[in-house]
Formats: structure tokens, C-alpha cells, sequence
């Protein structure tokens, strides 16, 4: 048991799923897993783990923000001996080719949060996917004719921001969407020499003013899923 996970030793699978909306991480075990069984429920971050075609994994809620993330990223690693961690979350378009609902695979995170600057004083880090996990997702992809885009994705700390056009200067240099999770991500399986990615589904576009529905975000994004099962 944890600080924020009261899952005892052993419960957890060495993969886990981390999606942000602890109710996503539910539907994702009664939809996909095998004998799903919950082992955490505090603060009513749900997690989950059942089997996959025979393979034993789970599912974690994390809330949203990278802080919220890497707690349960930090207990996932650390207390519990995960492996592999892949992000399915949702994202906002910043390319118009970039559509609704189209998946994304995170290559790298660019990001507003200051997680990093007190590590690297006057530099940047470049928080990348692992390549294993990147490629087993892509392969997968192609083999099942899953139209995907990969590349550069920020993670922002701000939902609301004040200039609303701010996103255009990202778009210009080749970022493809927002979300708020990937580059803490990234940065922490690093830090402990794990694996991670994030592969994500357009739920809105900055560029047409679409979007899902709360409902849609939550239980229809069932193809980012079985991409990310696929690497087990």
C-alpha cells in the first residue's frame, strides 16, 4: 500500500494504463479486461487490474496535470514495480490536418510546466517516448490499417488560458496537439529507467472549434486502447 494507492504488493500488473478520468479507467477494465478486479479507490481514483488475451494488466486513473499524474506514476514505479507505463488520454488538435477523433502517438512532449527547470538550470530537456513501446504501437497501427500521427505534442499546465490564439505559435513549429500529462510522463520514466508512452485521441480542435461530447471522451475512444493493449 501507498500513499494515494491501497493496492497491496502483488496487485498490480507490471503494465498499466493511465488515463486521466478515473470513470475512463473503469469502463476501460469492464470493456477490455478479463475478471477485472478493482484494487484502489482513494480519493476515488479508480484503478483495475484483469488480463488482456491472456497477459495481466491494469488500468490507473491519474486526475489531470502533470502533478496529479506523477504522483501516481512516482507509487506506480516505486512501491509497486511497474514497467510500463502508457498514457490513453484525450487531446486538442492544433493542425487542421489533425482531425476529430484521429489518434496521436506522442514522439516527444513540449511543455509550459516548470517540472523541469529545477533540474536543468538554464537548459532544456527533451522528454521522449520510449522507442520499444513507440514502435510496437506504430507496427500495430499499420498492420490493422489504424490511420495514425506521430510527433510532437505539448503539455500544458494551463486548461483556460488568457490568450486563446497562443496556441498558434506552437502550431507553427510543428506541434500537433495539447494534452497535460506527457512530458511529466515521460520525464519520470526516464528518471527510473521504465517505459512510456502516450497515445492519444483528438477530442477537440483549437483550429475548428469541434469537439466530443463529455460522454464520447469518456467510453468511445476504444481504438487508442487497443492500440496501447497491443503492446502487451
Amino acid at each position: 500500500m501507498s500513499t494515494h494507492i491501497e493496492a497491496k504488493k502483488g496487485e498490480i500488473a507490471e503494465t498499466v494504463l493511465l488515463p486521466g478520468d478515473p470513470m475512463r479507467a473503469k469502463w476501460i477494465a469492464e470493456t477490455f479486461f478479463e475478471n477485472p478486479v478493482c484494487y484502489n479507490d482513494v480519493r476515488g481514483m479508480l484503478g483495475y487490474t484483469g488480463s488482456y488475451k491472456g497477459k495481466r494488466v491494469s488500468v490507473q486513473g491519474t486526475g489531470m496535470g502533470i502533478p496529479s499524474a506523477l504522483i501516481y506514476c512516482h507509487e506506480l514505479i516505486n512501491d509497486y514495480g511497474v514497467k510500463n507505463l502508457i498514457r490513453v488520454g484525450s487531446t486538442g488538435s492544433y493542425q487542421k490536418e489533425v482531425k476529430l477523433r484521429d489518434i496521436v502517438i506522442a514522439m516527444a512532449a513540449s511543455s509550459t510546466s516548470g517540472i523541469n527547470n529545477s533540474r536543468f538550470i538554464n537548459c532544456d530537456y527533451s522528454p521522449t517516448a520510449n522507442f520499444e513501446l513507440f514502435m510496437d504501437a506504430v507496427l500495430y497501427a499499420k498492420a490493422n490499417n489504424i490511420p495514425i500521427k506521430a510527433g510532437n505534442v505539448l503539455s500544458a499546465d494551463e486548461f483556460y488560458e488568457d490568450d486563446f490564439d497562443s496556441y498558434k505559435k506552437w502550431a507553427e513549429f510543428g506541434v500537433l496537439c495539447v494534452e497535460m500529462e506527457t512530458a511529466g510522463l515521460y520525464t519520470i520514466a526516464a528518471k527510473f529507467n521504465i517505459k512510456a508512452l502516450s497515445i492519444l485521441t483528438v477530442s477537440d480542435s483549437l483550429v475548428t472549434q469541434e469537439r466530443t461530447s463529455a460522454d464520447e471522451r469518456e467510453s468511445t475512444f476504444s481504438t487508442m486502447i487497443e492500440i496501447a493493449l497491443s503492446t502487451l
